[in-house]
């Protein structure tokens, strides 16, 4: 017997950094980017394969201590031995450490996977709990937007410490997103601003502008005016630079998306690297935008439709 579980990538649209500060963020699932994890039995002991580890599970090394609490977690609720005859293959076209929430997508298609091969029943509240436990050990204090997008088909507008609330996605545009090849640096960012926040009295009200943008793009997402959202997004690229956490790769690729016709572009996720998103009205600019950044450098680019159906 074998069984599959998946999980999607995900983006953050806008409130990057700002989040942190009580500011509204919108996060989205990320089709074009996934994780496959295939359970069969096999072998005398628990073993797993991916593109960073190959061996026995109970060997994991300690960075990798997410993956190895995600398997034990999820055979732990299912009620499975602690060390099956099972293997345990994962693929992934998620790059690792880019902000495309990998973490959690692994955990995901894990936790789906082991449910699916004992027959057990696996709700969305236990998944969601499975992968923020993961998350913790992965990223210590976890805010559930990565643990939400991942595992769900709609955009999410999220505050901290406020429920998370679910959006529509009817947008008649396309996002480009092209990775720098250059790992992000999620926590010296957060540093970073944070030490601005403190010595920096401009900084508060760039915080409160990126919060106030973010608002306004819900609405053009509602409303689909994917114009008034790219000029959104070139204001909130413009406030992350003055926070420092943009940096000469990604604004190289930010530059080079507006002038290829983008109607807006900026960094997503933590910044110091990582990856950038560009709004295209039409599949044909997408795919225009995709090819310059791609000349420019970018490792991978990706398209996906923002409108019903996500194509």
């Amino acid at each position: 017997m074998v069984a599959i579980g998946t999980s999607t990538g995900k983006i953050i649209l806008m409130g990057e950094h700002a989040v942190v500060y009580g500011q509204p963020a919108i996060a989205m699932p990320f089709s074009a980017v996934q994780i496959i994890a295939e359970v069969r039995k096999e072998g005398q002991a628990l073993s797993v394969s991916c593109d960073f580890y190959q061996g026995m599970v109970h060997e994991i090394p300690k960075i990798w201590e997410s993956l190895k609490h995600a398997i034990r977690f999820s055979l732990y609720r299912i009620g499975a031995p602690t060390d099956p005859a099972i293997h345990i293959e994962i693929s992934s076209t998620i790059p690792a450490e880019r902000g495309m929430g990998s973490s959690a997508a692994v955990a995901a298609a894990v936790a789906r996977a082991l449910f699916s091969f004992y027959g057990k029943r696996l709700s969305d509240e236990e998944l969601w709990e499975i992968i923020q436990s993961s998350e913790k050990i992965a990223h210590g204090n976890p805010s559930g937007i990565d643990a939400t997008t991942v595992t769900g088909s709609s955009p999410i507008f999220f505050i901290k410490n406020q429920p998370i609330e679910p959006l529509a996605l009817s947008l008649d545009a396309y996002l480009v997103v092209a990775d720098t090849g250059k790992t992000g640096n999620t926590l010296e960012a957060i540093t970073d601003v944070a030490f601005l926040y403190r010595r920096c009295s401009e900084v508060e009200g760039w915080v409160k502008a990126l919060g106030d943008l973010t608002y306004q793009a819900r609405d053009y997402l509602a409303h689909n005016q994917a114009e008034l959202l790219g000029q959104a997004m070139n204001q909130a690229q413009a406030y992350l630079q003055d926070l420092s956490v943009s940096d000469e790769s990604l604004d190289q690729l930010v530059a080079i998306a507006r002038d290829t016709g983008a109607l807006g572009a900026k960094l997503t996720g933590g910044g110091r690297g990582g990856c950038m998103i560009a709004l295209a009205k039409t599949k044909e600019a997408a795919e225009k935008i995709a090819r310059a950044l791609a000349g420019a450098g970018a490792r991978q680019t990706w398209i996906q439709y923002l409108g019903e159906g996500h194509e």
